[in-house]
């Protein structure tokens, strides 16, 4: 097992075409990375720059105690001696080879004698479970047995760190879920120190042991899933990784007698959020963190935030998505209870769920 260390990394394409800019990323050994964004934003480019598959601009990059890329000191070591292995997003299998050969294939390229190939393949096979797969060609194989077969042939040659790139787009629902806990379960039982790229917030936040957050070529932030998730350091990274209602308004008053003021939204802040030093704020609250009740609570875990009506509720297994309209204001909420369009609820907020990000900089200040 080995470390990946990005240091302050940077790509330009062209002349000003910025994909990376001054990243700084250390993967700990055995550790599994999902580094998360839009498309567009770097996601490709930095896991192409630790295959060695796109030289960076400026910056270091070490895998292990190897010095592999550092464009100042003159350094650049090609993909084939990196012993990375990598998932594409489509796999990139050999239509013309047979399972077998194709996971064999990189085995062959290093000319590893065929006993020894024979063995490693069908080790590796036994592993994921496609060993009965092996005389199939891919066309012959499932989406999830395809994919089965592009992490057997990155993993076949024991690489000390695996790449994958949305490995998970070309799967329907139901298999992406068992593709994700699979993939989970075998880098632990491996202990490989994975790289996984992705624009889906699933993936991140069941896969991750950490999660990057790329927003045009730059790290916003790095933490744990539940981290990110429940203390997200600024709007955009509350806006990508999961629902979030967002509110804009003022913030009035101070210390317990503090209050936020979005229009048709208006709650008494908890007393620990006198830190907010700003005025302009917006107000963000995850659907799951929203309660509706027909009748009026007293808890001081909740924040009241007024009577709405409901617009929408939607039925969505074992839970409805409700959307309620507070004056001029729209909130949704997870509900395990059904409501009527047009009926009037009170609407609630978790106070220890609830974040206030500064409206000019939209960094996290409080939550």
């Amino acid at each position: 097992m080995v470390r990946v260390y990005l240091h302050d990394i940077t790509k330009i394409f062209g002349k000003n075409v910025v994909a990376l800019d001054r990243v700084e990323l250390e993967v700990k050994s055995g550790e599994f990375m999902v580094v998360m964004g839009p498309s567009g934003h770097g996601k490709t480019t930095l896991l192409r720059i630790v295959a060695g598959l796109e030289e960076p601009t400026d910056g270091e990059v070490w895998i292990g105690d190897i010095l592999v890329a550092s464009p100042r000191r003159g350094i650049f070591i090609p993909p084939k001696d990196r012993n990375i292995g990598m998932v594409f997003q489509n796999w990139a299998l050999y239509p013309h080879m047979k399972v077998f050969d194709n996971i064999a294939f990189p085995l062959k390229l290093k000319g590893i004698p065929k006993g020894e190939v024979e063995k490693k393949v069908r080790g590796i096979a036994e592993v994921l479970g496609i060993t009965e797969t092996l005389d199939r060609y891919p066309r012959q194989l499932s989406g999830g047995q395809q994919q089965r077969v592009a992490i057997a042939r990155a993993l076949v040659k024991e690489p000390h760190v695996l790449l994958m790139d949305e490995p998970f787009s070309n799967l329907d629902t139901r298999i992406r879920v068992m593709a994700r806990a699979f993939v989970k379960d075998i880098q632990r039982k491996l202990g490989i120190t994975t790289i996984l790229v992705t624009h889906d917030p699933a993936d991140a936040l069941t896969l991750a042991d950490r999660i990057a957050v790329l927003r045009r070529g730059a790290i916003q932030q790095i933490g744990p899933p539940n981290e990110v998730y429940d203390r997200p350091t600024n709007v955009f990274v509350a806006n990508f990784i999961g629902e979030v209602n967002l509110v804009d308004g003022v913030i009035i008053g101070k210390g317990n007698e503090a209050y936020f003021d979005g229009g048709g939204i208006k709650i008494q802040l908890p007393p620990n959020s006198n830190a907010i030093n700003a005025q302009n704020v917006i107000l963000g609250i995850r659907p799951e963190d929203v309660l509706l009740s027909r009748e009026t609570l007293s808890d001081n875990d909740l924040l009241y935030a007024g009577k709405g009506i409901v617009e929408i509720s939607e039925f969505a297994g074992g839970k409805f998505n409700v959307m309620v309209k507070l004056q001029s204001t729209e909130v949704k909420a997870v509900s395990s209870v059904s409501f009527g369009i047009g009926e009037i609820v009170n609407v609630y907020f978790n106070a220890r769920k609830i974040k206030v990000f500064d409206k000019k900089t939209e960094n996290l200040l409080y939550g």
